[in-house]
This record gives C-alpha cells, sequence and structure tokens, in this order.
C-alpha cells in the first residue's frame, strides 16, 4: 500500500484520522484517535457511555476481534424506584417510542476499549492520540446535514434536561446546520483521560462520580465498572468467492446472520448464477430473519454455535431460496433508527482497522461536569427482545454491530462496517456483493440504493431497478422511500483503490 484510507462518518472524524496517521500513527492509532473525536462530531451517535466492537487485522498478525460492548449491571431491580420510561421520538412518517432515563444504563465499554486497542496496536503516545479529539472538543465541530438531522430528530432526549437543552439548545433554539458544537467538560474529561488512562473512567474519580449520580434510580454500581473486561475475540472468517470475510464473533448476532446470508448467495451462485439480482439479496435477507427467529428465539447467541450454515438444517433453508417460497411471518424485528457511527482505515503498511461505536439514543442526561451521555442499551428492543432487565448481571449484551475486514490472498481487499441497528447486516451484505461480485468501486457501492427486509415488507431506497421491483413485488410488501436515508445504515468503507463515506449519514473519505 503505498497510501493510507479513510472513511468515517464525519469530515473531522475523517481528519483526525489523518493527522494522526501523519504524525506517525498507524491505523489503530488513527482509528482510535478518530472516535473519541467523533464523541463531539457526531455526538447523537456515540461516545464514552457506549459500547463497541473494533476489528484489526495487523499486517504482521492475525484478525482479531476487541469486544467492548455493554454489559448488564448488578443492581437490584425494584421496578418502583428504578428510574424507565418512554419518550417519542418524531420521524415524519413514522413516531417511535424510546425507553430511556437511569435505568436504561448499562456497563459503558468504549473508553476502556479504545484504550485497549491502543496499548496493544498502537504507537503514539496516548496524549499525542488524544490531543485532536480535546481540540475539537473545546473549539466545536461544525454541525453537517445529516448531524444536525439527528439532532433535530433526537431532541426529546437530547433535550431532555437542563444540560442537554444548554448544549443543544443554545438561546432556546435547537443547533442547525452549520452550527458549532463545543463541549469543553467533554474537552476535560478526555484530557483527563489522556493524563491518567483508563482507571479514571473505571476505578477514579469519574466512575465514583458515575455511580453517585446514577444513585439508586439506576442498576450500575462501581463493582460493574471496576470488573468491566475488554474481550479479545477470535473473529467468524467466511469465504466468499476466493476472498475470506472475518466477521464479529458471538455474543453478538451480526456475524453469524452475515455469514448465513453470504452462505446463500454463494450456494446459489454455484448451483445458478452467474449473477446476483436483487431478489436474490432480498430473498437471502429474509431468510437469514427466518433462522434468527428459529434459532434464536431468545436473542442470544450460544458461543458454541458460532455458524449457521454448518448446520444439519442450513440445506432446508437452502431449497427454501431456491424455490423463492417465503413462510409468511406476521412479527417483524425491534426496530430502532441505530445511534451507531463507523470508521474504516487501511494504512500504507498494510494494518487494517474497522471499529463500529453507538450510545443508543442516550439515557436522557448529560453528566454533570463530564459532557457526555451514558447509554440506553438496557432499553433497545432489539438487544432485549425478550423484555427490559432480563439479562444476568455481568452478562454482555448481544450486539448487531458488525465491524468487517476482507481479505484476498493475504492482503486487504476491503474494511467496511455499518451503523443502523438491525440494517447493519443488510447494508454490509449489499456493498460486500456490489464490491466483491458485483465488480462495482467502492464509492459506487456505498451510494448504491439498498434494501431492507422487516417481516413481510420490503423497504426500498429510490433508484432500484423497476423491473427488479417487479419480481419482488411477488414475495414482499413494498415501501419505497423517496430519498437515501440514514434509516438504512452509514457504511463507511475502504478498499486499497478508495474510499467512501456513506451519505445517509453525512459520512468522509480521505485518502493520503
Amino acid at each position: 500500500m503505498d497510501r493510507n484510507i479513510i472513511a468515517a462518518g464525519d469530515k473531522a472524524t475523517a481528519e483526525t484520522a489523518k493527522e494522526t496517521l501523519w504524525l506517525g500513527g498507524n491505523a489503530y492509532d488513527a482509528a482510535v484517535a478518530a472516535v473519541f473525536t467523533s464523541m463531539t462530531a457526531e455526538p447523537s451517535l456515540t461516545g464514552p457511555g457506549g459500547g463497541g466492537h473494533f476489528m484489526a487485522y495487523p499486517a504482521d498478525g492475525q484478525a482479531v476481534l476487541f469486544d467492548f460492548f455493554v454489559d448488564m449491571p448488578s443492581g437490584v431491580i425494584e421496578p418502583n424506584q428504578m428510574e424507565f420510561f418512554d419518550i417519542e421520538v418524531d420521524y415524519g412518517p413514522k413516531q417511535q417510542q424510546f425507553h430511556v432515563g437511569k435505568g436504561s444504563i448499562a456497563v459503558p465499554g468504549t473508553v476502556a476499549g479504545l484504550l485497549h486497542v491502543h496499548d496493544v496496536l498502537g504507537k503514539l503516545d496516548r496524549k499525542d492520540l488524544m490531543a485532536p479529539a480535546i481540540r475539537v472538543a473545546k473549539e466545536g465541530a461544525v454541525l453537517s446535514d445529516e448531524q444536525a438531522y439527528l439532532v433535530k430528530i433526537l431532541a426529546p432526549i437530547l433535550n431532555y434536561e437542563a444540560a442537554g437543552k444548554k448544549l443543544y439548545s443554545p438561546n432556546k433554539t435547537l443547533l442547525q446546520t452549520g452550527d458549532r458544537l463545543a463541549i469543553p467538560d467533554l474537552a476535560d474529561f478526555l484530557d483527563g483521560l489522556a493524563c491518567e488512562g483508563v482507571n479514571l473512567m473505571y476505578k477514579g474519580e469519574v466512575a465514583d462520580r458515575i455511580v453517585e449520580w446514577v444513585g439508586e434510580e439506576g442498576l450500575l454500581k462501581k463493582a460493574d465498572l471496576e470488573q468491566y473486561k475488554v474481550k479479545e475475540r477470535t473473529p467468524i472468517s467466511t469465504d466468499f468467492f476466493d476472498h475470506q470475510v472475518y466477521l464479529n464473533p458471538p455474543p453478538a448476532m451480526s456475524g453469524i446472520l452475515i455469514d448465513f446470508s453470504l452462505c446463500l448467495l454463494e450456494r446459489m451462485i454455484l448451483s445458478a448464477g452467474p449473477s446476483i439480482e436483487l431478489i436474490d439479496i432480498a430473498l437471502a435477507l429474509s431468510i437469514t430473519n427466518e433462522a434468527r427467529q428459529n434459532k434464536l428465539p431468545g436473542g442470544t447467541v450460544m458461543s458454541s454455535r458460532p455458524r449457521f450454515c454448518v448446520d444439519d438444517d442450513f440445506q432446508t433453508y437452502v431449497e427454501k431460496f431456491f424455490t423463492k417460497r417465503l413462510r409468511r411471518k406476521n412479527g417483524q424485528e425491534p426496530n430502532s433508527r441505530g445511534a451507531t457511527t463507523q470508521v474504516s482505515i487501511l494504512d500504507t503498511e498494510g494494518n487494517t482497522a474497522s471499529v463500529t461505536t453507538t450510545n443508543g439514543e442516550g439515557c436522557g442526561y448529560i453528566l454533570p461536569d463530564l459532557g457526555f451521555m451514558l447509554n440506553n442499551m438496557l432499553g433497545e428492543e432489539d438487544l432485549n427482545p425478550q423484555g427490559f432487565h432480563l439479562h444476568k448481571p455481568g452478562d454482555r449484551l448481544p450486539s448487531m454491530v458488525a465491524p468487517t475486514i476482507v481479505m484476498k490472498n493475504g492482503a486487504p481487499a476491503m474494511v467496511t462496517g455499518s451503523a443502523g441497528s438491525n440494517r447493519i447486516r443488510s447494508a454490509i451484505v449489499q456493498v460486500i456483493v456490489n464490491v466483491l461480485y458485483g465488480d462495482m468501486e467502492v464509492e459506487e457501492a456505498v451510494v448504491a440504493p439498498r434494501i431492507h427486509v422487516e417481516g413481510n415488507t420490503l423497504q426500498v431506497e429510490p433508484g432500484v431497478d423497476e423491473v427488479q421491483m417487479d419480481k419482488l413485488k411477488n414475495f414482499f410488501e413494498i415501501h419505497r422511500w423517496n430519498d437515501l436515508n440514514l434509516y438504512f445504515g452509514g457504511a463507511n468503507s475502504v478498499t486499497p483503490q478508495g474510499g467512501a463515506g456513506d451519505p445517509r449519514r453525512g459520512g468522509a473519505a480521505t485518502v493520503t
């Protein structure tokens, strides 16, 4: 590789990665620095109070997945005392209830995860790594159209209490495109983190302040923070037409479901080939949803069964695919907009980094004097499909987050991932197919119109071929969207030929 290639969720985030590489950092320094900057540049999507996953494939090593998603806290559930309530968010054509409050907060992992990755794979001093994020938090990031739109639709949560209103509605007016958002309290927190390291958040002063603030209205305890561990896991590896695709393993749900869809598509091509049509992707996604409902009814993955496509009953799903007969189901997956962001980097040394972080929609409160909002993962329906607060204390919650790295003959071929809750896997499958099998450049693949299956309904972006649409009408109810929309994810992706920030969420790419 003779170039560094970066794709991220915002221009300021991508510029931090570029600056870090210019200083002599590698892809892992750049990705970590970029995510810390995204906490100001993309504040409604990520923050120190959330969780995520980081896929790394060092040029001189093996693929590893760093799991720093959220854990179930250990507090005793007292329904009459715990603060857990609904807030309605208006998306225009649709309204949605979100569950927030101090009782929605899971044990955060983002800070521990990012600093762990830096310790294991980074090169730069931690203070140099954190400097761009501290500067952006002090000086402010200019809100793009997409970030301003997210602030607008999430305003009931971001503006729930006084500290949020001070940040997001100064002078009683909600921030707009072009406004500059500075978070000085966050800058101070990041500065402390640069000096003191991870213990500040998990064992030191900040940990004490967080637990005291949550109090008896939530479940988070000091021991939960002190005992939090970043997990290093072996990724799922699946072959897809002479490429090796490395996916997020259990307890995340994302990797096994993407693997299942890719296996269905490859089996179809080998048997019926040579092209993949839109109906093939739609049916693969729909049958994957059915497999999820049958095999993961509780929404929890058993780590002893990391791949469904090697199960004895896989042929049954293949036959359904070939006959194009879907057993109709009335239920739809739990819905969420997916407050998540993605950074993908390929550096000149051949190191690859894919990191996805999320804060849910946030719990509704800015932490006093810290400048960030803790997550509301215990109130996310997609992570709690059988009901809220049912996970065991210490359990890592399942996740749809799917940082993904594709290799060919030992060399990087693609780095991708996406925002979008249960649309993450739909976006990633389509981008992978477009690039690896459709022979698209990454920029074309990322902006290509997408589909997503929810129950019997096929969600469709504008621009899909009408001949394909006619075929799809035989299997699905069609819901057409007027524009590319953040609903369909944010698949910021890179290949050795270039990078693409997903326009649906204001993504940006740079090559140096």
